[in-house]
């Protein structure tokens, strides 16, 4: 009997179980396999956006033929080196050879240790494990798909459902808390437009937009807070962008891009040190700064998160302008 006989017959066999299973939606298909991301994130470096992007691409969020016959989610082949099971499935040729787990997990345990052997992704690990667009880039420079886009539909994937939020520390905790503002949201969209009156509720714990020291987490002995959605710590005594790096998972070279620093500089111990890259508006309630004695342009784009650049945009202020008492600025 020719192979493509066999492979028909067992693709039509499992047919049946196939259409029988309920359709994943993205949105489970990421809260089923999140947790997996980013231990393996942990432990080889890999950004758990990009491991999840793939996922849900490779594999339509758990739903294709492949991955439901084979637990294959990252379409990888044979190769010659495989001595596991193995499936037949037409991709970019008639009956190419895929490896076949006994589970999801041993699906995404093989793809993360097929990006650490392989020697045509090593470049892709010289990137933060937060750098998602270098990654997706790195992995179609290195050939892992041969889709034109395949970095923009990865990084499509990943801003869509906020993905990067889980490559950050506490990052399960964050993808979790956007969750529920968006229920939150809906359930309010749902109330403002029906005339039913809702039950009392307990209020949750908040993070107002408009105060900029608030606590969200805390991290390896470092209270995580929150300035303008992004995350900064309060540097120590002892720290160095070069120790802060090794914490966060954020290159020193990104940590001292995020705090607008060049060259060697370090932290001065009580300092504001963000972990994210700054943002280009304040998106609090308030409009404007006003100037207090010794504030320099660098000091309150650090208060409020804003890029330095940025503000001295908006602003209309070169390099050298100097701020005064009771200056009015705009921060959006």
């Amino acid at each position: 009997m020719k192979k493509s006989i066999l492979i028909a017959i067992f693709f039509l066999a499992g047919c049946p179980s196939l259409h029988a299973q309920t359709r994943l939606t993205s949105e489970e298909y990421i809260d089923r396999y999140k947790s997996i991301a980013v231990a393996h994130m942990e432990r080889y470096g890999i950004p758990a956006s990009i491991t999840l992007a793939q996922g849900l691409l490779e594999s339509d969020a758990g739903n294709s033929a492949l991955a439901r016959a084979s637990n294959n989610h990252f379409g990888i082949k044979c190769k010659n080196n495989w001595t596991g099971k193995r499936v037949f499935h037409t991709d970019d040729a008639p009956d190419e050879c895929f490896r076949a787990y006994p589970s999801v997990e041993a699906s995404y345990e093989d793809h993360a240790r097929f990006l650490d052997s392989q020697p045509r992704y090593d470049s892709l690990f010289v990137y933060s494990s937060d750098d998602y667009r270098s990654w997706a880039r790195g992995l179609k420079a290195a050939g892992y798909a041969t889709a034109p886009d395949y970095a923009e539909r990865l990084c499509r994937i990943i801003e869509e459902n906020q993905l990067y939020l889980l490559d950050r520390p506490q990052g399960e905790a964050l993808y979790a808390a956007r969750n529920r503002d968006r229920a939150e949201k809906a359930a309010g969209e749902f109330t403002a437009g029906s005339s039913v009156s809702p039950p009392d509720q307990v209020p949750s714990d908040r993070i107002d937009p408009d105060d900029y020291r608030v606590t969200i987490n805390a991290y390896k002995g470092y209270n995580i807070y929150e300035t303008n959605g992004v995350n900064y710590i309060v540097a120590k005594k002892e720290d160095t962008f070069e120790s802060l790096a090794d914490i966060f998972r954020v290159s020193a070279r990104n940590l001292r891009k995020f705090n607008d620093l060049k060259g060697s500089a370090q932290p001065v111990p009580g300092e504001q040190i963000y972990i994210d890259r700054k943002k280009k508006r304040w998106e609090g309630n308030a409009r404007h700064h006003i100037v207090s004695e010794g504030e320099t342009v660098a000091s309150v784009a650090q208060s409020y998160a804003l890029r330095e650049k940025s503000l001295r945009k908006l602003n209309r202020l070169n390099k050298t302008a100097a701020l005064q008492s009771g200056q009015r600025i705009r921060i959006k």
